[in-house]
């Protein structure tokens, strides 16, 4: 047994949850006492690449082809499976992310394996059965999930494991397929990025708010409590269609699921439909004038109070304290 991990980057650099798959595929290969493997696809500096090894990758393969400078589903899918085969790979991670979504059913396909999206914990491996845990349920509850196939692709959830330094010597190898056309038939042109705001899934803290805030002229002191606490701001699903915030900021079961450490939600009552995307936050900490709000049957803690007179005093206290710190 080996174990391969696809190293999505952003724009040539890695991001957070790689190397918490990185970290997380390290630990499979320790229990198999096995090597690892790590692919990275696209324009990624040297540099850039030896950062894998710190995580605890053997062997980095890179792959630099034009025709995949861009993400293409299919084409990622085909490249990361042959790898799969040329390293003697049994096990695939990466990140559950928007494109590790898209990707892991069709390695799946193209192994022949058992695949398991949104694993937030190490398997237990038991005569070459992995038993897995994972979100279920959009995310409202929990599953335990054996795979007992030959080859396994684990797609894991952001957030949801550590990120561990093992220092490894960086071996990088350059890496050639030949893309297949029927591969390239839907390309992805380009993807617009905010360059200025924490990436809302691989956000640490997550400051969100509702229509409580009655209006986008009242974001501002969300904005200023987001950047105090280095967070990613979000909304509920009717301030997007409202037009408040952009749809990119969307969090529920039709836009985006987040698992941060913190999720603090404002002004949010808390639909079925959100809680089904905040529900893998490891703390919730709710801000309502409604002591009836099913938002605080899920929160960790909750301030009963009016948001325009908890969120100010709340952001004094922050400065105070950094200022003290």
């Amino acid at each position: 047994m080996s174990v391969l991990i696809y190293a999505e980057n952003a724009d040539g650099k890695f991001k957070k949850s790689t190397f918490e798959a990185v970290s997380y595929a390290r630990a499979i290969a320790d229990q198999g006492n096995t090597s690892l493997t790590a692919i990275s696809i696209g324009n990624v500096g040297a540099d850039e690449l030896n950062t894998l090894a710190k995580y605890g990758a053997d062997k980095i393969l890179n792959v630099s082809n034009a025709q995949l400078k861009n993400f293409v589903n299919q084409a990622y899918a085909s490249v990361i499976a042959e790898a799969a085969k040329k390293e003697g790979a049994d096990v695939v991670v990466l990140s559950n992310s928007f494109s590790g979504r898209g990707l892991a059913p069709r390695i799946g396909v193209k192994l022949d394996a058992g695949v398991i999206d949104g694993a937030v914990a190490l398997p237990e491996q038991n005569g070459g059965k992995f038993t897995v845990k994972k979100t279920a349920f959009s995310g409202k509850a929990f599953a335990t999930v054996e795979l007992s196939s030959a080859n396994k692709v684990i797609a894991l959830t952001p957030n949801s494991y550590k990120i561990v330094e093992v220092a490894k010597a960086p071996k990088i190898e350059d890496f050639s397929v030949d893309v297949k056309e029927s591969d390239l038939k839907t390309i992805l042109k380009d993807i617009v990025r905010s360059t200025d705001k924490v990436s809302l899934p691989d956000a640490e803290i997550v400051v969100s708010g509702g229509r409580g805030l009655k209006g986008p002229e009242n974001w501002a002191m969300l904005e200023e409590l987001a950047s105090l606490l280095g967070a990613a701001t979000a909304c509920s699903k009717p301030v997007s269609d409202a037009g408040w915030r952009p749809h990119s900021e969307h969090v529920g079961q039709t836009g985006i699921a987040v698992s941060p450490n913190l999720y603090i939600a404002v002004g949010i009552s808390g639909a079925i439909q959100h809680l089904a995307g905040i529900s893998s936050s490891k703390v919730i900490v709710a801000i309502n004038k409604d002591a009836e709000a099913p938002i605080f049957k899920v929160a960790d803690y909750g301030i009963v109070g009016d948001a325009f007179e908890v969120v100010p005093k709340l952001i004094t206290a922050i400065k105070e304290y950094k200022t003290s710190a």
